[in-house]
């Protein structure tokens, strides 16, 4: 059976119970595996100034042991029957997930809830982990072609949290108690705020009975809602870190569309064209036929009421203004010309490609699945995702460009040695 068949054919389930705690799966008999997150709908941009990071702080304790479980006790639980178990952070919700062999579906659920609903925070752990985090800051500090991303965040979104940093400043880390992590947990760690997710050789209705276990006695909370963004046309801005740095790191970014814009897949389409692989015009003028950056491409990111499309590069210091020159060209160019027809059918070939790859792993699909759900309140099955996909046209990609690439949208971070004379010309190279 093809892989397009077979996801085609993929039944979702969903339950919700009587506290609010919604559970989705997707049982798949062929799979040697289950994948199960627990999603929680908190994540960076529900923090402030003072307590930036803590939701990244929390995740991390929720490793170092409960009252019935030590930390090593809880990875064994995992790893000792050949699972994998970790979790990550992003600015709209924090996910703990584990991926085992179906015999262990039962305990791993147990594990994961323990670790959810019951982190010990002991102070000696706290103080420990606070200095791992503090170096995980001053590792992505010493990472520019990461960190110029933070801090285009924080030039498109000023004043707002989607403009902070997702670990934290080491000086929020520094300020975070005992008490603001335990008040943090009790609040968002509530039935009404969480979905859990599974993917694999798994039955619902096993599932349910296993969470109904553990969750059902526990108290609902609510369900919290996050700042909205509010934005508006500006002029060009442009933020530069003086760094010697072995490269020059750049991006480019643009306010694009919120996840559920009835557009976004014509954006996806047209990432791909520009940056998102390595066919893509970007890749092939800058570093194959100019030979100007190793790494250089296009993203999009997605949010609840915005999101973002963005173009980034690392080039030797001598060659940063002629590669923003050449983006900036290409930028123009996707304005103004049609795309081709082989260009199109390539970028919806291999944009297909990608969403079923992905959810032909059980990890992947589960991830799909739990953000579907948490973001949308519902899971799209994939024909609608493929339907939505083969409606989008040729022109669809010239109007979104002129309506996103624009000079009152754009932001440029910039990280490396550059020269006061020269980060002043900066913004009049913005014009599109």
């Amino acid at each position: 059976m093809s892989i397009l068949h077979r996801i085609r054919r993929q039944a979702y389930h969903r339950t919700l119970l009587p506290n609010g705690l919604t559970i989705v799966s997707a049982p798949r008999e062929e799979a040697e595996s289950v994948a199960v997150g627990i999603w929680i709908n908190v994540g960076g941009r529900y923090e402030n100034r003072r307590l930036n990071g803590i939701s990244h702080f929390l995740e991390h304790l929720l490793f170092k042991g409960t009252p019935s479980r030590s930390c090593r006790r809880i990875k064994e639980s995992i790893e000792g029957v050949g699972g994998v178990l970790n979790a990550f952070t992003d600015e709209e919700f924090t996910c703990l997930w584990a991926k085992v062999q179906p015999k262990s579906m039962a305990q791993t659920v147990e594990v994961l809830t323990d670790m959810v609903l019951h982190p010990a925070l002991e102070p000696k752990e706290l103080k420990k982990e606070r200095q791992v985090i503090l170096e995980e800051i001053r590792m992505y500090k010493d990472l520019p072609m990461q960190s110029v991303h933070d801090l285009l965040n924080g030039l498109l979104w000023p004043n707002h949290p989607l403009g902070m940093i997702l670990s934290g400043t080491e000086e929020s880390v520094r300020r975070i108690g005992r008490s603001d992590l335990a008040a943090f947990q009790r609040r968002f760690y509530t039935p009404r705020n969480i979905v859990i997710a599974a993917c694999g050789r798994v039955s619902h209705r096993d599932l349910l009975e296993g969470v109904k276990r553990w969750w059902g006695k526990v108290h609902p909370g609510r369900h919290w809602i996050c700042s909205r963004v509010r934005q508006r046309p500006r002029s060009p801005q442009v933020k530069t870190e003086v760094k010697e740095t072995e490269q020059t790191h750049f991006c480019l970014g643009f306010h694009a569309f919120p996840r559920n814009h009835p557009q976004v897949h014509a954006l996806n389409l047209l990432n791909v064209i520009l940056g998102g692989n390595m066919s893509s015009r970007l890749f092939q003028e800058v570093r194959e036929d100019r030979g100007l950056a190793y790494e250089i491409g296009s993203q999009v990111k997605r949010y609840r009421d915005t999101g973002l499309f963005s173009v980034s590069a690392g080039v030797e210091h001598r060659h940063f203004l002629s590669c923003l020159k050449v983006i900036q060209r290409q930028l123009k160019r996707i304005r103004r010309e049609p795309v081709s027809e082989k260009e199109f059918e390539q970028a919806v070939e291999f944009f297909v490609g990608q969403i079923l790859f992905a959810l032909e792993d059980t990890v992947e699909h589960m991830c799909w699945m739990g953000e579907c759900e948490m973001l949308l309140g519902r899971v799209e099955p994939v024909e609608a995702i493929l339907a939505q996909v083969d409606r989008v046209k040729r022109g669809d990609l010239t109007r979104i460009a002129r309506g996103i690439v624009r000079s009152d949208r754009i932001g440029l971070a910039v990280i490396g040695p550059v020269k006061p004379k020269a980060s002043a010309r900066l913004p009049e190279l913005l014009d599109l």
